[in-house]
């Protein structure tokens, strides 16, 4: 596949505002690496976990490169496929740094005025803020209830 393009990498947690329109304002932290490796161009598409993943454009062109390579005949692959790629939803930064999402987009993470974007690496979530943290705490109460974690996950637990 090759390096991918983006150097930087998305981490953190921000609290964002949807609009009445259904814009989103990227952190200017953010805006800087995509302004950098996709000119300002996103590709925001949806998750199993019901929340919208945002990826740069030349980052997505890979991961759906990957999708599309999966075996079409396999149940599991043909949804993911269908979901992944079939809500990708191309978009620019608008000249104060907002992405405008579709209303399909919206109901599907079931996006209320506030929102949560977390960094993931190569590719930010963008969850509605209530499920956000519901998902968080119960990640969290499953990471204490589980004592079989790998040797390598140990140092890294919460």
């Amino acid at each position: 596949m090759g390096e991918s393009p983006l150097s930087g990498m998305f981490r953190g947690a921000t609290k964002v505002t949807v609009d009445d329109k259904g814009r989103v304002v990227i952190p200017t932290r953010y805006r800087a690496l995509l302004a950098e490796h996709s000119e300002g161009r996103v590709v925001v598409t949806v998750d199993r976990d019901q929340c919208l993943l945002i990826y740069p454009v030349a980052e997505w062109g890979q991961i759906e490169q990957r999708l599309m390579n999966l075996p079409s005949l396999h149940p599991q692959s043909r949804r993911l496929q269908r979901l992944m790629v079939g809500h990708a939803t191309d978009l620019d930064l608008d000249s104060h740094g907002r992405i405008a999402l579709t209303p399909e987009l919206r109901e599907f993470a079931g996006l209320t005025r506030g929102a949560m974007l977390i960094g993931q690496g190569k590719k930010l979530e963008l969850w509605d803020e209530q499920r956000w943290n519901e998902q968080r705490d119960t990640w969290l109460r499953d990471e204490q209830a589980t004592t079989d974690l790998a040797n390598e996950l140990d140092s890294l637990s919460l």
